[in-house]
């Protein structure tokens, strides 16, 4: 029998790896995640976040560590048994049942009473706004439908954790973006806590109030949307999450109050001192949007650097330029599109000065 253990998380997930053979899949990773939060896991395919996912619901098992919900050890419990439900990509609903009986099929393996099962299978119905459509099949619904069934779906038998494998990924793009603010409402409104995995990092920073960037089999940084994206903690997560500009340099200048950073085409200043050393090799990060175009040469000859426009995208609010530099490397800058004619901007050929703040840059030493 499992008893609580305690502590202070809701889910503890204690060094836990997973090997497949000589193959590693999940490596030493440890988390803690508060009830009520939604947490994303974020990597590309093969980093072990699936994995990870998979030996929350029991249908892996770990290869050490331990797996702690609610202070109960789930070591060794069947998936039948853990207090959590698994919302797949694929949805899996049943093509033959309507949608009520599909959202009822899990309450009726339990054997509850049927006015419990009604009572549920009504109130989830009403939560995901899908009551006018409960004698209808799967196939008579849209996609975004269908994904709020299997929602209502996995939410009918209350369970402690809520798992999201890629909840939105079979959704074209416009009606991803309308339902990530929706399918977070309702969890919501719930109170449920939820581990989702994703491989779109739009949807993890718009879903999730923390997030582990995974690579390997490890997590690589965990920590809010806006952390990992303004300061995130190595190279790999800076061009992972979001466009980022990566140049490489030198220390040149090291202070208490700032630092100096030679790289091939700009000295860089920023604002803090980065605890280095002079000559060390380093990566300065600068995200397109923090940097601003002009045609004459800012005073300050740090932080700026001539270009030649290669290249433009228009994506309405923005337009993203690609300039190429002295060195012959690329430096994209999201300029704005804060009126509907932009009189002056400028055009493929057109050299311009590229110029940002001693606050824009994030040092990374790896």
């Amino acid at each position: 029998m499992n008893v609580p253990t305690g502590g202070g998380a809701f889910l503890r997930i204690e060094s836990v790896s997973k090997s497949f053979g000589e193959f590693r899949a999940v490596d030493q990773v440890s988390l803690d995640v508060t009830r009520g939060e939604i947490f994303a896991l974020l990597g590309s395919s093969g980093c072990g976040k699936s994995t990870l996912l998979r030996m929350l619901a029991g249908f892996e098992l770990p290869s050490s560590g331990r797996i702690v919900l609610n202070g109960v050890d789930l070591a060794g419990m069947p998936p039948y048994e853990r207090p959590v439900n698994m919302m797949f990509q694929s949805y899996a609903l049943f093509p033959h049942l309507t949608v009520w009986d599909n959202v009822a099929f899990g309450l009726r393996r339990d054997k509850l009473p049927k006015a419990e099962i009604a009572s549920r299978v009504d109130e989830m119905l009403r939560l995901v706004q899908l009551t006018q459509f409960a004698k209808r099949k799967p196939h008579q619904l849209s996609g975004g439908q269908q994904q709020r069934v299997a929602l209502a779906r996995s939410l009918a038998k209350r369970p402690q954790l809520l798992l999201l494998d890629e909840p939105l990924g079979a959704l074209d793009r416009k009606l991803r973006e309308d339902t990530q603010v929706e399918l977070v409402n309702i969890i919501q409104q719930v109170g449920v806590t939820c581990v989702m995995v994703t491989h779109d990092q739009e949807e993890a920073m718009t879903m999730a109030s923390r997030m582990a960037v995974m690579s390997e089999g490890r997590f690589l940084q965990v920590g809010s949307p806006a952390d990992i994206y303004e300061s995130p903690a190595t190279r790999f997560v800076a061009d992972f999450i979001g466009n980022v500009n990566l140049m490489e340099g030198k220390v040149v200048v090291d202070e208490a109050d700032h630092a100096e950073i030679e790289c091939a085409d700009v000295v860089h200043r920023v604002d803090h001192g980065i605890t280095g050393f002079e000559g060390q090799p380093v990566v300065v990060a600068v995200r397109p949007e923090k940097i601003q175009l002009r045609t004459d040469p800012p005073d300050d000859e740090r932080n700026r650097v001539q270009g030649v426009v290669k290249a433009l995208s228009y994506f309405g609010g923005y337009t993203l330029y690609h300039l190429e530099l002295p060195s012959g490397a690329t430096l994209k800058v999201n300029v704005e599109n804060a009126t509907r004619h932009r009189e002056g901007a400028p055009v493929a050929g057109d050299r311009v000065w590229a110029y940002w703040l001693p606050t824009a840059q994030v040092v990374l030493k790896n």
